[in-house]
């Protein structure tokens, strides 16, 4: 219902104005106008403040607050990003903390400790190194404890899914791949 309506079922049962009256109606309609404006820039706004509903301004004012925005693009996915990054706190060096608060780089991302002080990062999912990988990086390397040393593993085609997968060299010629789409293949076997 517009406010201009609502104003009107409201004085109604008044009977002391003429609703039909040009310079009641309009003065009205021009209230009621005003405050059909004001509502949807409160709707806008209430949507923009937080992380669940957000979808432009609101997002991207939150990852000005970082000193990298994460890579993510899709509007809900950088609203999981920013949510993982506002969670880390103190106490977010344990192995299950730093996989809840990796995803704040913008992308899957999975660590898994190698030996004392090593860990190994990498992108589920992804075929080869991801994109934008050098921001991904400082961003990991921001989120990860600076003791650490960090390991990049990604995810390439292997001779032996090559082997299994394709009969001859001609069945892979015939796709006309360069070698790094060769090499990333993976996620299409």
């Amino acid at each position: 219902m517009s406010h201009a309506r609502y104003l009107r079922e409201l004085l109604r049962p008044l009977g002391v104005y003429d609703l039909s009256a040009p310079f009641n109606g309009s003065e009205l309609d021009a209230q009621g106008a005003a405050l059909d404006g004001v509502m949807d820039r409160a709707e806008e706004v209430q949507r923009e403040v937080s992380l669940v509903t957000a979808e432009t301004w609101g997002l991207e004012n939150t990852a000005r607050l970082f000193v990298r925005r994460p890579v993510a693009s899709d509007p809900r996915k950088l609203a999981s990003a920013l949510a993982a990054l506002l969670r880390i706190g103190g106490d977010s060096f344990t192995l299950d903390a730093i996989n809840d608060t990796i995803t704040g780089c913008g992308i899957p991302a999975v660590v898994k400790e190698l030996g004392t002080g090593q860990v190994s990062v990498s992108f589920p999912g992804v075929a080869g190194e991801p994109q934008g990988f050098s921001e991904l990086k400082k961003i990991i390397e921001d989120i990860l404890p600076t003791h650490l040393g960090i390991e990049y593993d990604f995810w390439f085609l292997t001779w032996a899914e090559l082997e299994e997968n394709f009969p001859s060299w001609q069945s892979i010629e015939t796709l006309e791949l360069s070698w790094t789409q060769l090499e990333t293949y993976v996620e299409y076997l």
